[in-house]
């Protein structure tokens, strides 16, 4: 169960405000959060509104949000400067699971890249090796690039863009099928996948994963509101599993029989909308 410190508002100043691209800025919070990999927590911009948002790093100094400007809420909060106060819930939610020297595949879509930058670094003190694929429809649109490189010999980028623009031309799935046709019988308890972004791509990462009988994870994304199971907001269907407690990050077998995994989501009073 979570602290019950957890579940109320702590009001934090703006430490850093960094610009990531022409819609994304990275907003830095002095503060010891203690999230995991793959935790999210939720955001309040007082008399706006309140969101939960992927942690992009962690550490025993500070935590990162990257955040794309998008509905009122995120707007808003890209118009606010160093030094005001927003209110941080959380962490809340489960995990990415790994063991030391594994070799991980990350597959990030968009803004999927964020988290698993903050996997990465944790990984590579595990000894792990990683297979870092991104994508997004252009150059203007990719995430933490620079950052990915400079985490050591032991991480190897991959760039899919939709135009072409940068790396392979077409989707990161498509070097997912790659990477994983490369991985030899003998290692493939050792290789995990984790995949963070459109959840098409994600059952695209599954389907693949099944196929070469490698095991993989997704975050799933539903309509989070409490973040610690109350509301039901963001129960999947059939199971009613919570994806603020049982989830974000799944098992992709648990996953495949959700319903509504890689079909459609549910909005704030509960009706389907269609991937």
């Amino acid at each position: 169960m979570f602290p019950i410190l957890n579940t109320m508002p702590k009001m934090l100043p703006i430490a850093k405000i960094i610009r990531e691209t022409s819609h994304v800025k990275t907003f830095v919070f002095r503060h010891q959060l203690g999230a995991k990999p793959g935790q999210f927590i939720n955001i309040w911009v007082p008399r706006v509104d309140e969101k939960p948002m992927s942690v992009a790093m962690s550490n025993d100094v500070e935590f990162w949000l990257t955040i794309f400007a998008v509905g009122g809420m995120t707007k808003r909060l890209h118009e606010m400067k160093v030094g005001d106060l927003v209110g941080i819930r959380g962490p809340f939610g489960t995990s990415f699971e790994y063991e030391s020297g594994d070799h991980l595949v990350l597959l990030g879509g968009g803004y999927g890249a964020a988290p698993l930058y903050f996997l990465a670094s944790e990984a590579v003190k595990k000894k792990c090796t990683i297979d870092f694929i991104v994508g997004a429809r252009g150059k203007e649109h990719l995430l933490f690039l620079d950052r990915v490189k400079k985490l050591g010999k032991n991480v190897k980028l991959h760039i899919a863009t939709d135009d072409g623009s940068v790396g392979t031309k077409g989707y990161n799935t498509q070097i997912l099928e790659s990477v994983l046709s490369s991985v030899k019988p003998g290692n493939k308890k050792m290789t995990r996948v984790f995949a963070v972004g459109p959840e098409l791509m994600m059952k695209r990462a599954s389907d693949m994963c099944f196929a070469h009988k490698i095991s993989c994870q997704v975050s799933i994304e539903r309509y989070m509101k409490c973040g610690f199971g109350v509301c039901g907001n963001c129960c999947v269907d059939d199971s009613g599993e919570r994806m603020c407690m049982e989830g974000p990050v799944v098992d992709h077998l648990r996953a495949r029989k959700m319903k509504d995994f890689g079909a459609y989501h549910r909005d704030k009073v509960g009706r389907k909308i269609t991937f």
